[in-house]
């Protein structure tokens, strides 16, 4: 007679962050081949995206697109393609090119500061997905302007979860959580005896509290946040959530949560409805399929919760928290 399956975890770090994967397997040994696999194709996906790696592919597109037409590999293609539709479909509250905002706002340093009007002035020219043209029958990037980067930290951990959720479903696994850092998660089908995932959404400033409970089977969670990496001046407080269109910093949302499909949509979504707020996020949100989202407006000791779609189970079996990650934005 076989034995139950029993649940492992394992974490390792990638991407700038701590991937955890929650699955059931029927022994350790088992279990142990399945996270090498998983965790395989992450820094996999590590290697040729991150921006802080030179010999990333991603690297190799941001130094030389800007002076020729870059050939790249499909998946990294595809995946530029996917960030321009995005970009597009958001009216550019998501953008892969705001890297050269947020250095000239102090973030990439840790120090934040208030630019200068030429310095913000010169930022600006070289951001938007406009700048950044993909010829699919060469399979080419090439920037249409100096100064453009690629950077794909808002969408690339959700990619990353969506590929090892792939190969644990190859793989013949029959549940399992991909966690990336806990700001994007995929609850792949339900554990034993349950009929789905229960996942915390903690509350901004306090991650004892929780301001939701939800149920997901074969859907993704992701959250962005601004009150873990932010700067104050003149009283006023600064997040390190951009929204490109304006060049500054977003105002007044604390956090947005979006649940979709897949894990690439909710990563880079999640980040678009928090730029957007609200009104408008929510007729970005009525384009996806499925999508549930949740905005917390104001200010740390005052909060304001605005729904969409959402349903709170309120549950308490199988949790697991999930929080907007530092630096995710």
């Amino acid at each position: 007679m076989k034995s139950p399956d029993e649940l492992f975890v394992q974490s390792r770090n990638a991407m700038g962050t701590v991937f955890t994967i929650y699955l059931y397997a029927h022994d350790g040994e088992l279990a142990g081949v399945l996270f090498e696999s998983a965790f395989e194709e992450i820094e996999r996906l590590e290697e040729a995206l991150s921006n802080y790696r030179a010999t990333s592919e991603l690297s190799r597109i941001n130094r030389l697109a800007a002076r020729q037409a870059v050939t790249t590999d499909p998946e990294v293609f595809a995946l530029l393609q996917t960030s321009v539709a995005y970009s597009q479909r958001s009216a550019g509250a998501f953008d892969v090119t705001v890297g050269p905002l947020m250095r000239t706002w102090g973030f990439f340093r840790g120090e934040g500061r208030y630019p200068t009007d030429a310095e913000l002035r010169h930022a600006r020219e070289s951001v938007g997905s406009e700048k950044v043209n993909l010829d699919p029958a060469t399979r080419t990037v090439h920037f249409a302007a100096p100064g453009v980067e690629l950077d794909l930290g808002a969408i690339g951990k959700g990619h990353a979860v969506d590929r090892a959720v792939k190969v644990l479903r190859e793989a013949g696994v029959k549940a399992a959580l991909v966690d990336a850092g806990s700001s994007t998660l995929y609850a792949m089908n339900a554990p034993p005896g349950k009929s789905a995932w229960t996942v915390h959404v903690p509350r901004p400033g306090d991650r004892s509290q929780t301001v939701s409970t939800v149920a997901l089977r074969n859907e993704s969670l992701s959250t962005s946040g601004s009150y873990e990496k932010f700067f104050q001046l003149n009283g006023r407080r600064y997040c390190h959530v951009m929204d490109p269109r304006a060049g500054v910093p977003v105002q007044g949302v604390l956090q947005a949560t979006l649940i979709a499909p897949d894990s690439t949509t909710t990563d880079a979504l999640s980040n678009a409805m928090f730029v957007m707020g609200p009104e408008a996020g929510s007729k970005l949100l009525a384009t996806v399929s499925a999508a549930r989202g949740l905005w917390i407006l104001g200010e740390p000791e005052s909060q304001r919760l605005v729904q969409w779609q959402w349903q709170d189970c309120g549950g308490d079996e199988q949790t697991l928290a999930a929080k907007p990650e530092k630096g995710k934005g």
